[in-house]
């Protein structure tokens, strides 16, 4: 059911095609939540043969999961093209002639065009809060995992531009920041999906800023504009911009004005018995020795 937070998918599409070219300048934090992600495949010990990079973006995570997983097979899936066309443009030319490229999917993760069981490793790094549906997301991530298969994912939390968020609530009969999930509800919807042993943290990272003009325009670069439906249409009046400039400077120290992000990790294994009709369970013959 829609409300006034659920995104309008053209609009983010446009938005990402928009700052494909912009987006690995200003995406510090994301580049900083990969490489911490990258670090904890090291805990984990899997040799997946398909990997699925779910939002893309520029490639990078492809690349280096391409490289990690030497000799699997990698789709790189998002829903701008723009996106898409830009990691090719970025990837080493050197690569392009001593390692394979990663397919290249253009569609949006909540309806992933993908046959069932056909990936071994789901990754998505602060791709899954441009869902609308949480459910249906994992359902669809679910459904392309093999049994055992792994998803690992990053998202953002519920303090993410809380200081934004407060700012911006002089228009309160507008969205201006997205919604975010809570990591219990992100838990308990894996649970209901199919996953089983879910695993989940939390991470609190603070970007400073000159100005609020600044978080605008590093929002706006790395394709992150406000696409829900309740936003307001047209131009914002300089009357609005300034009780926001105003109402922000309260959370100003040392001066600089602070933007937090809450960064949800989690992974979790597809169950065995997922798909399975109510009351049904495997039965696993194991081999005598």
């Amino acid at each position: 059911m829609q409300d006034s937070y659920t995104l309008d998918k053209a609009r983010v599409r446009a938005a990402f095609d928009r700052a494909a070219r912009s987006y690995d300048a200003a995406a510090i934090l994301q580049k900083e939540v990969r490489e911490r992600m990258l670090a904890r495949l090291d805990l984990i010990k899997i040799e997946p043969k398909t990997i699925l990079d779910a939002g893309a973006g520029t490639g990078h995570a492809s690349r280096a999961l391409a490289q990690l997983y030497q000799g699997s097979r990698v789709v790189s899936l998002d829903i701008a093209m723009g996106m898409l066309r830009q990691s090719h443009i970025t990837q080493p030319w050197w690569r392009k002639w001593i390692e394979p490229s990663p397919d290249r999917v253009c569609a949006d993760i909540e309806q992933l065009p993908l046959a069932a069981g056909s990936m071994d490793f789901i990754w998505s790094s602060l791709a899954i809060q441009w869902c609308n549906d949480l459910d249906t997301t994992f359902a669809g991530m679910s459904r392309a995992l093999r049994p055992d298969g792994l998803l690992m994912f990053s998202t953002f939390g519920p303090d993410t531009l809380k200081e934004l968020r407060a700012a911006t609530a002089v228009d309160s009969d507008h969205v201006h920041v997205s919604r975010f999930i809570d990591m219990h509800d992100i838990g308990d919807a894996l649970v209901r999906n199919g996953f089983s042993s879910p695993v989940l943290d939390v991470e609190h990272f603070v970007v400073t800023y000159d100005d609020v003009m600044a978080v605008m325009r590093d929002l706006q670069a790395i394709g992150a504009r406000n696409a829900a439906q309740g936003r307001r249409r047209g131009l914002e009046g300089k009357g609005f911009l300034r009780d926001i400039t105003a109402r922000y400077e309260q959370f100003r120290q040392e001066g600089k004005l602070p933007a937090t992000f809450e960064v949800v990790y989690g992974h979790a294994w597809k169950s065995p018995d997922a798909g399975l009709a109510e009351g049904l369970s495997p039965i696993r013959m194991h081999r005598r020795t």
